[in-house]
């Protein structure tokens, strides 16, 4: 069995990934070989950023500071290697981490999004003090899970464990598909 995890599984502090923690070791005590796949930061959420940044020219960026690289991976790339692992031997349980071709800041996630939109895009970021407000405005119930998350990416305890395999998709190609789909 693949499952696909996330990156941070194994983070000790509460968050939004938690549960997948607690996935991995319920999972993992099944009689089957399991492989958990630890997929980066997806780059396709950067479809929530496309709008602001062709209607304002800004990304709103909870990721910070801004010029700290963040892991990400297409999810195309997520879906090749989870099918090259259905295919390979596995005995007991393993974990596979998985990242795009290098980590990106959101300045450069900001200028990527820049190039694809033909006009300039700055990276702002978000007070930290505005989140809940901001996510409770936006709908969400129990916002604190995702402001614990982002937090982790921050601080850095939401990381890999090891090396992770490097995939070969890079930001510009699924930024650029994704303004061609609207």
């Amino acid at each position: 069995m693949v499952c696909l995890s996330t990156i941070g599984a194994q983070a000790s502090h509460p968050n939004l990934l938690s549960q997948l923690g607690e996935m991995e070791h319920v999972l993992g005590q099944l009689p089957m070989p399991v492989t958990f796949l630890r997929a980066a930061w997806f780059m396709e959420n950067s479809l929530w950023d496309i709008a602001p940044a062709r209607e304002e020219g800004v990304l709103h960026s909870f990721l910070q500071p801004l010029d700290k690289p963040v892991q990400m991976v297409a999810t195309a790339d997520v879906g090749r290697v989870a099918a090259q692992l259905l295919q390979e031997p596995c005995e007991g349980v393993r974990v596979v981490e998985l990242t795009g071709p290098r980590a990106v800041t959101p300045l450069e996630l900001a200028a990527a999004l820049g190039q694809v939109l033909g006009r300039e895009v700055k990276a702002h970021a978000v007070p930290r003090d505005s989140w809940e407000a901001l996510f409770l405005a936006q709908g969400m119930q129990n916002p604190l899970p995702r402001m614990q998350m982002l937090d982790g990416f921050n601080a850095g305890w939401i990381d890999f464990e090891g090396t992770p395999r490097q995939a070969r998709t890079d930001l510009q190609t699924v930024l650029a598909g994704l303004v061609e789909r609207g």
